[in-house]
């Protein structure tokens, strides 16, 4: 007879979860409180335009396609995706504008063209990018940092003799001032801080391992959108045999003797043999596991950035943008200041608008646009979100006039928000923020609650609120290093069937 696992929630690490537990054998159901799979990676569509809601940026597909192959597809079969010649288009008010190509020599040469800049700053720094890769990679992102054996090993060891070359001892912002000339790509270079929700300002260096993705990698669009990254590997938990169950809001992890042994819902019990947690850490505590101990320390932690997310339907063509713009403001630090430490909203936000008509071009009607328009913003603390959202929607196409010389307001057909608020409802991501805990220390990758429960045997955790960390590729590598624990973690110790769980209080 094959052993139980329930999986709560069903954002994108949960369903990876739930399929790497599949095919080690077990018998997996998947509890989730909506309606819909994925949780921030999922879609709206309204009045002919289709948006993705949630992550808009794809990199590592091969994240994806092992789960393909685990299960014995071929995952060209099932999920199509595309390389993009060019990574982001940026632009700033003067009129300055870059085109990211992701042939680096080409991007290079672009940059000293059009800054100055010498193009070897550009080549120094992704290689750089790449030795952080090379170093931290198998630590942080592909092995769990709370079992020994991850710091006593070659690489480990490999990797101790060059952590003063990898960042940890400056900010992201101290090491890009150093590595370039123009306050322009000091700009562009701090941005990738804000892919964790972070501030260039505060968080390590040790960030700048971001460009080896999109550059040295590679950044990718999946042919039928973002939102297929969800839909496919759905069908895949399916077509294997995971089980379902939508609009089932899980009210409590049953523990018996400090093992993990079920949840209830709806007045029933469900047993297990493991459970995962695919919900956000903290809101996990709080309500399905709130009779627990607690990890104290991690729970207060400060929370990552949110977003403020207008999903704008335009009756126009803007020729000059890509899949990926960013229109930056004209004073980075006061915008990071205003978001972590007034926890407001800055005049001049930079604005990222996401447009996947480009490449799918049934995205939106003939001779319009889809914008995913998005600022970064606080995460939820009580702010009046409403007269706020009015504020940034005005700043925000303030913004876009002045820098793409051009009034969309009286574009805009279709117009739906997404704000902290929502995102917290939504998602159950405590206060909106999109990251979890803050990565604005050098000690952030440590803060991270671990893919196992150091209290409960048989309980593990998954997803952006835990090690590694938030984004597509971190949350489904959060589900390998689960599956990796499972089996000599849940062997050890085997569930009580005949014992009854502790009586929900």
């Amino acid at each position: 007879m094959s052993k139980k696992a329930i999986v709560i929630g069903s954002g994108i690490a949960g369903i990876a979860a739930a399929i790497r537990l599949q095919v080690k054998g077990f018998e997996v159901s998947v509890y989730e409180a909506n309606a819909y799979p994925g949780g921030k990676l999922s879609e709206i569509n309204a009045q002919g335009y289709r948006f993705d809601a949630g992550p808009s940026l794809f990199t590592l597909p091969e994240q994806v396609e092992e789960l393909f192959r685990i299960a014995g597809r071929d995952p060209k079969d099932h999920f199509e995706y595309l390389k993009l010649p060019v990574t982001c288009h940026y632009f700033w008010e003067d009129g300055t504008s870059i085109k990211a190509h992701a042939d680096i020599h080409a991007f290079a040469e672009e940059v000293e063209t059009k800054l100055g800049e010498p193009a070897a700053h550009i080549r120094e720094s992704l290689k750089q990018s790449a030795y952080i890769y090379e170093h931290l990679a198998p630590l942080f992102m592909h092995r769990s940092l709370h079992q020994w054996r991850t710091w006593v090993n070659s690489k480990a060891f490999r990797s101790y003799l060059k952590m003063g070359k990898l960042g940890i001892f400056s900010t992201m912002n101290m090491a890009n001032s150093r590595q370039f000339d123009h306050p322009k790509l000091v700009q562009l270079f701090n941005r990738y801080a804000t892919y964790n929700g972070s501030n260039p300002y505060e968080t390590p260096a040790t960030l700048n391992i971001i460009p080896h993705l999109e550059f040295n990698i590679g950044a990718f669009f999946p042919k039928k959108g973002m939102h297929d990254i969800t839909m496919s590997l759905y069908q895949l938990a399916k077509d294997i045999g995971v089980a379902f169950h939508f609009d089932q809001k899980v009210e409590q992890v049953l523990v018996h003797k400090k093992q993990a042994v079920g949840i209830s819902l709806n007045g029933q019990v469900h047993k297990a043999d493991v459970l995962v947690n695919n919900m956000d850490m903290v809101n996990a505590y709080k309500t399905i596991l709130q009779q627990e101990k607690q990890p104290t320390k991690l729970l207060e932690q400060p929370k990552s950035s949110s977003a403020l997310i207008f999903y704008w339907g335009i009756r126009k063509e803007f020729k000059e943008l890509g899949l990926h713009n960013i229109l930056f403001s004209e004073d980075y630090k006061r915008e990071f200041d205003h978001i972590f430490k007034d926890k407001t909203i800055s005049s001049d936000p930079t604005v990222y608008i996401n447009i996947t008509s480009v490449y799918k071009t049934d995205d939106a009607p003939k001779g319009c646009m889809n914008w995913f328009t998005m600022i970064n913003v606080p995460n939820n603390q009580g702010q009046d979100w409403d007269a706020m959202i009015l504020e940034a929607r005005k700043n925000i196409l303030k913004k876009i006039k002045n820098t793409l010389k051009a009034d969309v307001e009286p574009l805009i057909e279709v117009e739906e928000i997404l704000d902290p608020r929502s995102i917290e409802s939504k998602t159950s991501s405590a206060q909106g923020a999109l990251y979890g805990n803050s990565s604005n220390n050098r000690y952030a990758a440590f803060l991270r609650h671990a893919n196992y429960s150091p209290f409960i045997k048989n309980l593990f955790f998954v997803g952006g609120s835990v090690h590694p960390g938030g984004g597509i590729p971190l949350s489904l590598l959060s589900a390998k290093i689960m599956a990796g624990m499972v089996e000599g973690y849940s062997s050890k110790v085997k569930v009580e069937k005949s014992s009854k769980p502790k009586a929900q209080r």
